[in-house]
């Protein structure tokens, strides 16, 4: 028995799920890229919805579930098997879409380097409770026509644990397969052992846009495994309560979910969430608002109805340090993700409308997933139903910190958190220099930049891998250092 949190009646998910599939049979998908879109209409969907949109059967949609995956793994840089997804395991990741950064050292706001992101990949190489990584934010100091290429390259070059990315353009997936394929045998070999995940984004109101449309499709083709990521903006562009913005929700992840078995059958996916509430007062969309995380939530629960995959935004902050609001905004959407069994988590590190990353913050998110990871163990007796012996151990003894139940259940049924998090008592805590936890956290990220270790890497497949990034520069520029 594991904590859950229900969120929807069955009654209820029957209906989000039913209006989903009648909005997309009856008004139908934009889907702008022409490729997709020539490729529906041969398989039988019809062209006859309003300004051209396409008309997906229910019954088309129902297949195209049946034919997702229940589950997949994801594999190390390495080859070795790295995350199962699918099978009631969440996994923690970092942000993405970040275009700053908050440095540890200065305590400055500034736009991102190509050196602030190559030591966050060292650091999430080290945290344990970050599963896999994520081409968390953007850098200046790069072609950005290139820019997603060489995120995954820097991330490929300094850990050996799968990420999470995406393209930025309709072309950019196949620079980053070429820089993929580099650490397997061929391109068979890399659709069997995935190494990354792809976001693929509906641009709202049921559209695909052209972008999207190609990534999808050059993604599925090589077996790249994609999560299908609505941006679903209660009160702006989906209704402002629960049952309708879920049903707008649903039907854009089931309208990529159709595309992409039509492209292959069995291709694997990750029914995914980026909700946010649209406050008119300050035209601002927090994804951190408490009601965007309930959607989240029930996008979860109706991912795990249909035996998909899933992935959300939830553990990040919104403010702009990392203070107490960031605390507790992280820490109850960790929560909420593994009552409601997320696959994959991401948001760790991030701040400030997801805009901006910091590695302090990743420092204290990897603490707070590791406690909500403990939170969400399944229930199971522990020689402790009966009490008999141990009420007897009790009152003989007066306490049962010895007792042979104790010392063997202690080590995994109790947690202890790291240097992060304060837990000594007050004269401790005073001798050790009254440290806040910004300056824990910042503690806590120079000592394991000062322990990282390379991974090993073929100097050869380095040197390919750069000449491929390099091929997209303009004449005369150079990669940065």
């Amino acid at each position: 028995m594991r904590p859950a949190l229900q969120i929807f009646t069955d009654e209820q998910f029957d209906a989000v799920l039913d209006e989903a599939l009648r909005i997309l049979s009856e008004v139908g998908v934009n889907v702008a890229g022409a490729g997709m879109r020539q490729r529906l209409v041969d398989s039988g969907i019809d062209a006859e919805g309003e300004d051209g949109r396409l008309l997906f059967p229910p019954d088309r949609v129902r297949a195209a579930i049946e034919a997702t995956p229940g589950s997949f793994t994801l594999f190390a840089r390495d080859g070795y098997s790295h995350a199962q997804l699918g099978v009631g395991r969440t996994h923690f990741v970092p942000g993405s879409s970040g275009l700053a950064v908050l440095d540890y050292r200065s305590g400055e706001h500034r736009i991102a380097k190509t050196a602030d992101f190559v030591e966050y990949v060292r650091l999430g190489d080290q945290l344990r409770n970050v599963a896999y990584l994520a081409t968390a934010f953007s850098t200046d100091d790069i072609e950005p026509l290139i820019s997603d290429a060489w995120r995954l390259y820097l991330s490929l070059a300094n850990s050996t644990k799968p990420v999470v990315s995406g393209a930025f353009s309709e072309h950019g997936v196949p620079r980053m397969l070429e820089l993929m394929r580099l650490y397997r045998r061929d391109a068979a070999d890399l659709a069997a052992r995935p190494m990354a995940i792809f976001t693929v984004t509906p641009a709202g109101s049921f559209t695909y846009n052209a972008d999207s449309c190609q990534n999808l499709i050059d993604c599925v083709e090589a077996g790249i495994p994609v999560e299908l990521v609505p941006v679903t903006l209660m009160g702006l562009i989906a209704p402002v309560t629960i049952l309708g913005a879920a049903a707008f929700h649903t039907a854009d992840v089931l309208a990529g979910v159709t595309m992409a078995q039509t492209i292959k059958p069995g291709a694997p996916l990750l029914f995914g969430a980026a909700p946010a509430a649209f406050h008119m007062q300050n035209t601002t969309s927090p994804m951190t608002a408490i009601e965007a995380m309930r959607l989240a939530s029930g996008s979860a629960l109706m991912a795990k109805r249909l035996g998909l995959p899933s992935q959300a935004y939830f553990a990040f902050g919104e403010g702009k340090v990392l203070d107490a609001q960031a605390g507790a905004e992280t820490a109850m959407g960790a929560l909420l993700a593994v009552i409601c069994g997320v696959d994959s988590v991401s948001g760790l590190g991030m701040l400030d409308y997801l805009l901006t990353f910091s590695l302090p913050k990743l420092v204290l998110d990897d603490e707070l997933a590791a406690q909500a990871l403990h939170f969400a163990r399944d229930i199971v007796p522990a020689d402790d139903l009966p009490t008999t012996a141990l009420v007897r151990e009790l009152l003989a003894e007066g306490h049962v910190v010895v007792s042979d139940h104790t010392l063997e259940h202690w080590p995994t049924e109790l947690y202890l958190p790291g240097e992060v998090m304060d837990r000594d008592a007050r004269d401790k805590w005073t001798s050790k220099g009254e440290l806040d936890v910004p300056a824990r956290a910042t503690a806590e990220v120079e000592r394991h930049l000062a322990a990282w270790e390379p991974p090993a890497t073929d100097p050869a497949v380095d040197k390919e891998a750069r000449a491929i990034i390099a091929s997209g520069l303009p004449d005369g520029a150079v990669l940065p250092g």
